[in-house]
């Protein structure tokens, strides 16, 4: 078994990103800048916001972090994004989900500027995606390819099962795996919560991706030797033997699952480092694409 190390591979991309930014210094150009969107004190929002904040840092990006109250109107947001949209210094910007009930998330993300949408939700974006044209990918599908990649993990001809169907992660996984191309060519089955005998279709996988956010719900006897397993899945489960009073937990039965399995990623330190990294990326992306215009 091994493990598909996030850490390591999102600390390897985020170096490659530095060495590109000290090149676009070097040349006097402009450096990428990610401004991001945050409504409302959610902690687990606040702590992941926080992160990217700090990892623009890291690379050399600037970055802008726009706070607005849990009580901001869908209008003040609508304006807000409008201001970024039009605001040439910002090459790309990301409003942070789930937002406060009074808006409709779908309406924010259909006013984001597609070319400034790096977390890849706008259905122009989405829609090239599934058209195999160049484009944002949403950054945690795009951190699992990357994953895929690096490893030489084997996906033409595979059985991929998919569990989940969001628009953030298992719907575009299930596009993904099926394209053409290094990852993909494989044969895609995406499973949801309608979906009977879920684990007569997992045993026959040789790829799982699981996003359900369900606590160590695939067990070892739901998949068959060699599986190559992807835990997208990041809960909070109470625990007081940890300090913090509650212990990250994915939805693999880690213990059991990964002395089957042939590949799998960690929780912590697996699909989580990579989305981060993939969001610099597209932030990347977004500039360079700005300087071919």
């Amino acid at each position: 078994m091994e493990l598909l190390d996030g850490k390591k591979i999102s600390s390897d991309i985020k170096k490659e990103i530095t060495a590109e930014v000290d090149k676009m210094k070097a040349n006097g150009e402009k450096v990428p800048h990610l401004a991001a969107v945050i409504v409302g004190n959610d902690g687990a929002s606040l702590t992941y916001v926080g992160s990217k904040v700090k990892a623009c840092e890291l690379v050399g990006f600037e970055s802008t972090l726009v706070k607005m109250p849990s009580t901001t109107s869908e209008t003040e947001l609508l304006k807000k994004i409008k201001e970024l949209n039009e605001n040439d210094d910002i090459d790309g910007f990301i409003v942070q989900l789930p937002l406060p009930e009074q808006i409709d998330t779908q309406r924010v993300l259909m006013a984001i500027d597609p070319s400034k949408d790096v977390d890849g939700f706008h259905p122009e974006n989405f829609g090239k995606m599934a058209l195999d044209m160049t484009t944002f990918i949403p950054a945690t599908p795009f951190g699992i390819l990357e994953l895929l990649e690096r490893y030489n993990v084997e996906t033409k001809g595979k059985h991929t099962v998919v569990i989940g169907r969001s628009h953030i992660v298992g719907r575009p996984m299930s596009i993904l795996m099926g394209r053409k191309g290094f990852p993909g060519n494989s044969t895609v089955t995406l499973t949801h919560s309608y979906t009977k005998n879920i684990a007569q279709i997992t045993t026959q996988a040789d790829i799982i991706i699981t996003a359900l956010g369900v606590p160590n719900y695939l067990k070892a006897e739901m998949i068959k030797d060699d599986a190559v397993v992807i835990d997208v899945g990041i809960t909070r489960v109470p625990d007081e033997n940890d300090p913090r009073g509650y212990k990250i937990t994915g939805d693999v039965d880690f213990e059991f699952v990964s002395k089957k399995a042939s590949y799998i990623t960690p929780v912590p330190g697996g699909v989580g480092p990579m989305t981060i990294a993939m969001l610099l990326k597209n932030t990347l992306l977004a500039r360079e694409q700005k300087k071919l215009k």
